[in-house]
């Protein structure tokens, strides 16, 4: 991306700076430093497995690489089972289909749209729950307001590696006979009071996808520790095959082939050391951002663990003077591909805003506050300690510069 020139900002260079050509001429970057770039730890050891696969032959069906990624999942997790597939919205698909959800399912509506499109794609009724805007997460007293009689799951999303309130969440869905079930796609290697995050409900789906931090290229998993809930799960990802090829149940092709697996083994390897780095990206952005008025960074809670992929930084306005999307505009100009996830909330998007069915649509204040706030700055290991603190530095100009227009 090329620099933009901002009519009302001139070149300028702060104190400290190196210099910096800033809002003008050169970009900061020489290079687009995006949200969730690849994080490939060792190309070597993933093409060594690679070649392996290729010379057995085996390359999809629950092949060993396939079987190991799961295995490795099992010990991470603590679920008892865990199903590799295809993809993270494929594993939701088929646990929502597993676990038997009909009707309406509640969820929250901050929240990337692949949470949501997987319950309608399988002929469920999304029904949009607010969320406490100080964790991101869902608001168990919203959820207990949205039961109805067709109501027969919630799906919840850990957000931002934060886990859910996953007691209160509990207790609301088994006072009412209902599902309860995790998008635990942000959220691998996290935990709360010592549970880690995919031993929290019934059901949890994991998305490996190229973004994540841990990735398979493309993939999912879903982890249980319900023994029937993984047997049906296990069917209806593979055409609802059971022993002896026999057709046991509806079902689809959501499996995981073995180049996925390859490259989730190697990425799985390096978790801690990726974590770490994930770790002291974020207390650079934590220094270099501290004490900038109406600036805030999303910290983990009391007793939870974060895996720290997503640095989050929410902006007040009304105190910096100038709105985060204006300050969106001016660090892409810069080469700093920040992301306003998930803005506006899928209630606001065309397919669910328009729609006529229950609920819809529902003020969700919660929600639309914390959209119209927040950024998600670049980490992972494409990003140096250095360029944290260069990121910073273009912030801290971006907003003591004046409001930009």
């Amino acid at each position: 991306m090329q620099a933009t020139t901002h009519d009302s900002v001139t070149q300028r260079t702060a104190p400290g700076s190196r210099d910096l050509a800033l809002f003008g001429g050169r970009p900061a970057f020489d290079r687009p430093l995006h949200v969730g770039s690849p994080n490939i730890p060792d190309r070597k050891r993933l093409f060594r497995r690679i070649e392996e696969a290729l010379d057995r032959g085996w390359l999809t069906n629950n092949g060993p690489l396939v079987r190991e990624f799961e295995e490795r999942l099992r010990e991470l997790t603590g679920a008892a089972h865990v199903l590799a597939t295809s993809s993270g919205t494929a594993a939701l698909e088929v646990l929502v289909r597993a676990r038997g959800l009909s009707g309406e399912v509640i969820v929250p509506s901050f929240t990337y749209v692949a949470t949501v499109h997987a319950l309608q794609w399988q002929g469920m009724t999304p029904v949009f729950a607010d969320i406490d805007p100080d964790t991101g997460t869902l608001d168990p007293g919203h959820v207990e307001q949205l039961i109805t009689p067709r109501t027969s799951g919630i799906v919840g999303v850990h957000f931002w590696g934060r886990p859910c309130r996953t007691d209160a969440l509990r207790r609301v869905a088994d006072e009412n006979g209902l599902a309860l079930l995790y998008d635990a796609a942000h959220a691998l290697g996290s935990a709360v009071d010592g549970r880690p995050v995919g031993s929290l409900g019934d059901g949890e789906i994991f998305s490996f996808h190229a973004t994540k931090f841990i990735n398979a290229f493309e993939g999912g998993a879903v982890a249980t520790s319900d023994p029937a809930l993984a047997e049906t799960v296990d069917r209806m990802r593979n055409f609802g095959f059971g022993p002896g090829r026999e057709v046991l149940t509806h079902g689809t092709n959501a499996k995981m082939n073995e180049i996925s697996a390859a490259m989730g083994l190697t990425a799985l390897e390096h978790i801690d050391e990726i974590i770490a780095a994930n770790v002291l990206r974020f207390e650079h952005y934590r220094a270099g951002l501290a004490g900038l008025p109406g600036v805030r960074l999303r910290t983990p809670g009391a007793g939870e663990r974060s895996n720290h992929q997503y640095v989050v930084m929410e902006i007040d306005s009304a105190v910096t003077g100038t709105g985060r999307d204006q300050l969106l505009r001016l660090l892409h100009a810069e080469n700093i591909v920040a992301q306003k996830y998930f803005h506006p909330g899928c209630h606001r998007m065309r397919p669910y805003a328009l729609r006529s069915e229950t609920h819809q649509p529902l003020p969700l204040p919660g929600t639309e506050q914390l959209a119209e706030r927040v950024l998600v700055l670049p980490s992972g290991l494409a990003v140096t300690p250095a360029d944290v603190d260069r990121i910073c530095e273009v912030v801290r100009l971006a907003l003591t510069a004046g409001p930009a227009h």
